[in-house]
């Protein structure tokens, strides 16, 4: 059986990462959370005094880029990720990260380590990967492409429960705003921006649940694994 590559692109909460673990569960393959790299790199800037008031020192972020490593760790059916390796998981889902993260996002610098990085982890196939860039930067030959999308509403809605769930108390306009304007940022910024990636399936889950949309990926992959496509 060969082991091919799926990436998952799409926008803000429309729960890449949700399916992705579950296919590279089902698979028995690596998954890797993109976005969770990215806000992997924020928590450091904050953390390091890089990023103070929302203003990023970029000069100092390049200069810490080499002292900067991350990692994910399969414990108890529970992907972690370990910055310098200490397990951050939690802290970067936190509301602050997500509105800085695409002030760092958005560096090209960033994102061509990220990317080298992520290519490390596929090099031998058997990958799940999530994010915005996976099928058109970071793996565009990939045997599967998924682009997943719903309404801003829905997905603000999904984002807003979570936050609540964990603690944070935060309002709903507040996280609407939020996915908005990050939904900009990442279609317009001039390296590596969102888009629908050339051969991706798109799935619209603003209506759909869980379980249907897990096993209609689930079929994609088994159709291209056991080369039915």
């Amino acid at each position: 059986m060969r082991r091919i590559i799926i990436t998952i692109d799409g926008h803000s909460s429309t729960g890449k990462s949700t399916v992705a673990k579950q296919l590279a569960a089902e698979l028995g393959y690596i998954y890797v959370d993109s976005g969770a790299m990215y806000r992997s790199v924020t928590l450091y800037t904050k953390e390091n005094g890089l990023m103070v008031d929302h203003v990023l020192d970029k000069d100092g972020l390049l200069q810490a880029l080499p002292e900067i490593k991350i990692n994910f760790q399969w414990e108890n059916g529970v992907n972690k990720t370990l910055l310098n390796h200490r397990d951050v998981s939690e802290l970067i889902r936190s509301m602050e990260i997500s509105e800085a993260v695409s002030k760092v996002a958005t560096l090209p610098e960033v994102r061509a380590k990220m990317v080298d990085i992520q290519r490390s982890f596929g090099a031998k196939g058997g990958v799940v990967m999530d994010g915005r860039d996976i099928g058109s930067v970071v793996f565009p030959m990939a045997e599967l492409k998924i682009f997943m999308t719903a309404s801003a509403q829905v997905r603000a809605q999904r984002r807003h429960a979570e936050l609540l769930a964990s603690g944070q108390q935060v309002s709903f306009d507040a996280v609407l705003d939020n996915l908005q304007s990050r939904d900009t940022v990442d279609s317009q910024r001039s390296v590596s921006p969102l888009i629908v990636p050339e051969g991706a399936i798109v799935i619209d889950n603003s209506e759909m649940n869980s379980h249907d949309q897990f096993n209609m990926i689930l079929q994609l992959a088994k159709d291209r694994i056991y080369g039915r496509v």
